[in-house]
């Protein structure tokens, strides 16, 4: 890594996980007794800001919590991660996000969020945390929170120089009012067939679907999309270049956090100064090592973690 403290603002959601482990989903109107249970902090936003300060980022966090036990326990978290959470929002008309998640033997999930106080986000929050915006040297956003709010942060970003990352996750459609601010789109493949309209089911899709993306991106000269593929890493498309970065092989017990440990990752790297391609593929090596570990925070990794992955070159 180039820069000796990479800035990195994360404007997302914070919720509390709650985690059942089950032999199998259950079916409609089934009762399923299941095998374990935990409670864990969560939510996009403060799990890539986890992530990304495990990574030896300078991370601020903006987002919203209800003023109850478990926006405290968000906020202990954060404090504990070394995160400036200065500009999470303690609401009193509402409660914090909750995310209730089904967690397989293979590692598989199934979740369901309440956004709650995440949707509660104003402009007026996003105004409070301008300079550290502007200072950032990445905006890392996500779609548990208002568009409205990502969108404005997102161009208060553009206007200070500050890359902008957008993980259109939970998947939903996307204006181009948002994507005309994005440098980086980091779509999983689900996301990339719903934002594209294109079935994604071979490298050919894949490349075709995040083109239509990419040229809905207003600096389509310096737009990527690195679309992630899980166990077959990432695509990683540009104007010039389209290249598949390796996943490393890991015995998978949670897929909870990959996806978030992936953006975290790629966002510190970034910050770095790292170029595109060797930030993806730390990122990838970061969502491998998420995947060895219960719980979506918990399982964020440590720059020691990703060392010791990649240079056991599985």
């Amino acid at each position: 890594m180039n820069r000796a403290i990479p800035k990195v603002t994360v404007v997302g959601s914070l919720n509390i996980d709650l985690v059942c482990h089950a032999a199998r989903r259950p079916d409609k109107g089934e009762t399923l007794i299941g095998d374990a249970f935990d409670i864990f902090t969560g939510g996009k936003g403060f799990n890539q800001a986890t992530a990304a300060a495990r990574l030896g980022a300078e991370v601020t966090l903006v987002g919203s919590v209800g003023a109850d036990p478990f926006g405290e326990m968000l906020l202990a978290a954060a404090e504990n991660e070394h995160i400036n959470s200065r500009f999470v929002t303690k609401r009193t008309d509402i409660g914090t996000g909750v995310a209730t998640i089904v967690v397989e033997p293979d590692g598989d999930n199934s979740i369901i969020v309440v956004p709650r106080a995440n949707m509660a986000l104003t402009i007026a929050d996003i105004d409070a945390a301008a300079d550290c915006i502007a200072a950032a040297d990445v905006l890392l956003l996500q779609l548990e929170t208002p568009i409205a709010t990502s969108e404005h942060a997102a161009a208060i970003a553009k206007s200070h120089g500050t890359a902008v990352v957008l993980n259109p996750a939970p998947a939903q459609p996307l204006p181009d009012s948002l994507l005309r601010y994005v440098d980086i789109l980091t779509p999983n493949q689900s996301e990339t067939e719903l934002l594209s309209g294109l079935k994604v089911s071979s490298q050919e899709e894949a490349n075709r679907a995040a083109e239509v993306l990419r040229t809905r991106m207003v600096d389509t000269t310096n737009a990527a999309v690195v679309l992630t593929l899980g166990a077959q890493g990432a695509l990683m498309l540009t104007r010039t270049t389209s290249e598949r970065v390796s996943a490393l092989s890991v015995d998978p017990i949670d897929t909870t956090g990959a996806g978030d440990a992936f953006c975290g990752a790629l966002a510190t790297a970034l910050a770095s100064g790292e170029t595109l391609h060797s930030a993806v593929a730390f990122a990838n090596a970061a969502g491998a090592a998420a995947v060895t570990v219960v719980g979506a925070t918990p399982s964020m990794p440590t720059r020691a973690k990703i060392d010791r992955l990649l240079e056991s070159g599985k």
